[in-house]
């Protein structure tokens, strides 16, 4: 299709310049840090991730770590070349919203963790972000490893600060970087956990409380929450018992390992109980909307039996009928009215007593 543009040029005789496709560019901050460690030292001087491959290949105690936030498919695939992955790793690190898993192809380790970050906020509403939610994928091979951060949770930076830090534990080679960022996920679930707990106990007080208590909302809020949350960690537990199984993985990394499976198992423990807790609360909060429903109907019906005395008594009175008691007497209207109001206020004192009106 031709634009007004072309269309004024064929009129004025000038030949139409060809439509430019637009073409995707490439994602020039996808890579976040890029360094040769040999001996559990980070070495000197900023490399592109070509040349500091060569380097890490050159030395036998070497490997080479590169961290790459987002990056688009021709990032990866000018990566893939690089270093020599197979093909179904590019397509399976593309994207985001993978699920945790541990697999391997050729010489290649792909391991899968998803991140979690709580979303601090001032009260829980039934749009309020509580827990963000990406995915890290590590791929793991003889002398370099590669770290792909999608979604804004889960920064590596500390990890790489940490274990720059600890040169006998980076020493052990690229796995080593596998169990400082799975023990960093790890710590983050259980701070996360700890976190939406006191929302828990918030949720708690307001749900007993005299004052007004949350809507049914906030909890299905929550709770869409929780599952999220629930699909970070709970699937972790497999791959991380299959990196105690990893043939490829130093055996000196082996407790480092356990430990890490020891925590994500309370951390597990504890969301696992958060839906126990949860479904407290919201049984709770739903046995008081039921008692108030039933109090409000128990009102009207007071209310609407209080109202039918002076009906009844009107509708008789309004009949067309000339023999009424007290149709002719100077005090008929009054003493209706006293009768009225004395049965109105026994009704009302009763209905009140028994706790039908407040």
């Amino acid at each position: 299709m031709w634009g007004k543009r072309t269309i004024g040029r064929l009129l004025e005789g000038i030949a139409p310049r060809p439509e430019r496709t637009p073409q995707r560019r490439h994602n020039p901050d996808a890579v976040v840090d890029c360094a040769v460690y040999t001996g559990g030292t980070r070495g000197t001087g900023t490399k592109h991730y070509a040349e500091a491959a060569k380097e890490a290949r050159r030395h036998r105690d070497a490997f080479l770590w590169l961290g790459l936030h987002e990056p688009d498919r021709a990032t990866m695939t000018a990566v893939a070349r690089v270093f020599g992955l197979h093909e179904l790793i590019v397509e399976q690190t593309a994207g985001s919203g993978h699920r945790p898993a541990l697999e391997t192809i050729g010489d290649v380790t792909r391991l899968v963790l998803r991140t979690a970050r709580y979303v601090e906020h001032d009260a829980l509403t039934e749009t309020t972000e509580v827990v963000d939610t990406g995915d890290v994928t590590v791929l793991i091979g003889p002398w370099f490893v590669i770290t792909v951060r999608n979604g804004g949770a889960g920064a590596l930076w500390p990890v790489r600060q940490d274990m720059e830090n600890r040169p006998t534990v980076l020493q052990q080679g690229p796995w080593s970087v596998a169990y400082a960022i799975t023990s960093r996920m790890v710590d983050e679930y259980l701070g996360v956990a700890a976190a939406v707990e006191r929302d828990l106990e918030r949720l708690e007080e307001e749900t007993f409380t005299t004052e007004r208590t949350p809507e049914i909302a906030h909890f299905y809020q929550l709770k869409r929450e929780m599952v999220e949350f629930k699909r970070a960690v709970l699937p972790l537990a497999e791959p991380i018992d299959q990196l105690l199984d990893q043939p490829a993985a130093p055996a000196s990394l082996r407790p480092y390992f356990v430990d890490v499976r020891g925590r994500l198992a309370r951390a597990t423990d504890r969301i696992s109980a958060f839906d126990d807790l949860l479904n407290s609360i919201l049984q709770a909060r739903l046995a008081q909307v039921s008692l108030d429903q039933n109090n409000d109907m128990r009102m009207i019906a007071a209310w609407a039996a209080i109202a039918a005395v002076p009906t009844v008594i009107a509708g008789v009175y309004g009949m067309n009928f000339s023999h009424i008691p007290g149709l002719g007497s100077p005090y008929g209207f009054a003493v209706t009215i006293a009768v009225i109001v004395v049965i109105c206020g026994t009704l009302y004192w009763r209905l009140r007593r028994g706790g039908w009106l407040r």
